[in-house]
């Protein structure tokens, strides 16, 4: 690999640049087998470098974040995310037609968008349908209802705010103005 080409790290080219001596080789072994653990691994060495003296601690997470071994949204974790977001969807798809297929479209009203299954009995079946109409007639109107006095209240207190705009306002504005008399 040349110095024009680019690197996984930003960093790296600069040790090819200029080989390290021995002492260096040894650290580079140590980053290497950093490098093969993972980002988990480095957050840990950052860690215990902060609890044992904290300069030892900011030093290693300047490096990591310098050389770019901290970056949280590198290929691999967006490839990965995109995967996971693309597995729900198709769960969630698969959900959905079962639900379709079982006649729960969710167009409608009543049992998940249908008729609710029968009990083998027809007078329970339409005292069943006709409480469920009922009860489902008093939720849209106790919606309603809700609605109605949320209008209510905030009519209520736009008209105070204005009462008390006015009243605040109403003493400034006459003796701004000039007095004749």
């Amino acid at each position: 690999m040349s110095l024009t080409e680019r690197s996984t790290y930003p960093r790296e080219a600069a040790w090819r640049a200029f080989p390290p001596s021995r002492p260096r080789e040894a650290s580079m072994s140590i980053v290497a087998k950093l490098d093969e653990l993972g980002t988990g691994a480095w957050i840990a060495l950052t860690i215990i470098g902060f609890v044992i003296w904290w300069p030892l601690g900011l030093g290693l997470l300047a490096f990591t974040i310098w050389s770019g071994r901290m970056t949280c949204w590198n290929s691999r974790s967006v490839e990965r995310w995109q995967n996971k977001m693309e597995r729900m969807q198709s769960r969630m798809d698969r959900m959905r037609d079962r639900m379709e297929r079982a006649g729960g479209g969710g167009g409608g009203g009543g049992w998940w968008g249908g008729d609710p299954p029968s009990s083998g009995n027809r007078a329970f079946d339409e005292y069943r349908a006709e409480t469920l109409r009922r009860l489902e007639e008093e939720q849209r109107e106790f919606k309603d209802f809700l609605h109605r006095l949320r209008q209510a209240k905030d009519k209520a207190e736009f008209d105070m705010f204005m009462a008390e705009r006015r009243n605040r306002n109403g003493p400034a504005e006459d003796t701004a103005q000039p007095q004749q008399g």
